[in-house]
């Protein structure tokens, strides 16, 4: 409740501006109908009070005791409020969609294949990635592979099952060159990207990083410095993943520390989430009219507004 209240604000407040004009037409509108105005500088007003004559008795309803003109004034209130759009939610826009797609950077060298630690840093990610694909059905899902050059393994696609096999199939026996060509493999997802609508999200996905970050920053900044994550597949303690750590500070991204559990995959995916939601120029969603719900106070009100003529017998009577 909190949230909404803080979150409540007018699409269209210049509209607002309205409210003050129509007060001030109904005031001038109202003072050159009465009839007594000019007596009214001349006369007491207890006095006037007693020698004007008014209209019958009064309406037995309280709602037929008011003037016209309140009542015009309220219902242009209503509908000038409704106009500006108050609003206090954001929907998501019909026409953005709904998914950016994510594209991961597997590094694929002889190091991820490093026998030093229970599992290798390969296999470790290759599970990674089969946690992401579960995690994200339906939701488009690229993959690229590096090591001294980038490929290619899979465009963005829905089938995220296909990803999680493909990626369980890298290994650098089938890497062309050897080496870190991080800056190469941002190059190669810039091409995907422009592809797609709407942008996409990167996720690198590595145990170090040996290449100069300002190289790997040239090539994030010529694609358009897409949304980018890294996550880290060594110990947090370690120097390879202090060099992890220095590119993403340099691309301006985050890096997500490898978990026993799922933590680091759903970071990853509300972070994606959370760029998809922006979208280009902040037009993904957007804030939801909630003006329509003064509709029935306007219908009651105008309902209300309505009199009955009093006859000539019944003024008599």
């Amino acid at each position: 409740m909190i949230g909404a209240w803080n979150a409540f604000h007018f699409i269209r407040p210049a509209y607002l501006l309205l409210i003050p004009v129509a007060f001030g037409l109904a005031w001038m509108w109202h003072r050159s109908r009465d009839p007594l105005r000019g007596w009214r500088n001349q006369i007491d007003s207890d006095l006037l009070d007693a020698l004007a004559h008014h209209d019958g008795p009064r309406s037995s309803h309280w709602w037929q005791r008011f003037p016209a003109v309140a009542w015009l004034l309220m219902g242009w209130t209503v509908c000038v409020v409704a106009v500006a759009g108050p609003t206090w939610q954001v929907e998501a826009n019909p026409f953005a969609q709904d998914a950016q797609p994510l594209i991961i950077l597997m590094k694929a060298d002889e190091t991820m294949a490093s026998a030093a630690l229970t599992t290798t840093p390969l296999e470790r990610g290759t599970l990674k990635i089969a946690d992401l694909a579960e995690a994200r059905k339906g939701d488009p899902l690229g993959l690229i592979a590096y090591s001294g050059s980038a490929h290619t393994v899979l465009p963005p696609t829905e089938d995220t099952t296909v990803v999680a096999d493909m990626a369980a199939e890298i290994s650098p026996a089938i890497m062309p060159v050897a080496g870190d060509a991080l800056d190469q493999a941002i190059t190669e997802a810039g091409r995907l990207i422009n592809r797609e609508e709407g942008g996409a999200t990167l996720l690198i996905i590595a145990n170090q990083a040996s290449v100069d970050p300002k190289q790997v920053a040239a090539a994030h900044q010529a694609i358009g410095s897409p949304p980018i994550e890294i996550l880290s597949l060594l110990p947090e303690d370690s120097q390879e993943t202090a060099s992890l750590q220095a590119i993403a500070k340099t691309l301006g991204g985050t890096r997500v520390p490898l978990t026993v559990d799922d933590q680091d995959i759903q970071s990853i995916i509300q972070f994606a989430e959370r760029r998809s939601t922006s979208g280009i120029a902040g037009q993904s969603d957007r804030w939801q009219e909630s003006g329509y719900w003064l509709s029935p106070l306007l219908a009651v009100m105008v309902a209300l507004s309505f009199r009955r003529e009093r006859t000539a017998n019944e003024d008599a009577s």
